[in-house]
């Protein structure tokens, strides 16, 4: 009995070594309207800001409704 079970332990050790993996899907392209606004020098600008700025409050508003996936009807 523990010569079956033994073998096949080791058939499906051989499968599984010998049988390659399934490819997997690739990563769904981001189109220009899911990437997110280029407010780079400015969120880094407003990091360190001690006053309140309306251009701050605008670049950080947009990181918050790209992140959330939110949108603002805009007036």
């Amino acid at each position: 009995m523990g010569a079956i079970v033994l073998g096949l332990a080791l058939t499906l050790a051989l499968v599984a070594a010998l049988d390659p993996p399934a490819p997997r899907a690739s990563a769904p392209a981001i189109s220009g309207a899911d990437a997110p606004p280029d407010y780079g020098d400015t969120l880094r600008r407003c990091r360190t800001a001690t006053e309140a700025d309306p251009e701050c409050e605008a670049a950080w508003e947009a990181k918050r409704r790209h992140f959330f996936r939110t949108e603002k009807s805009k007036p």
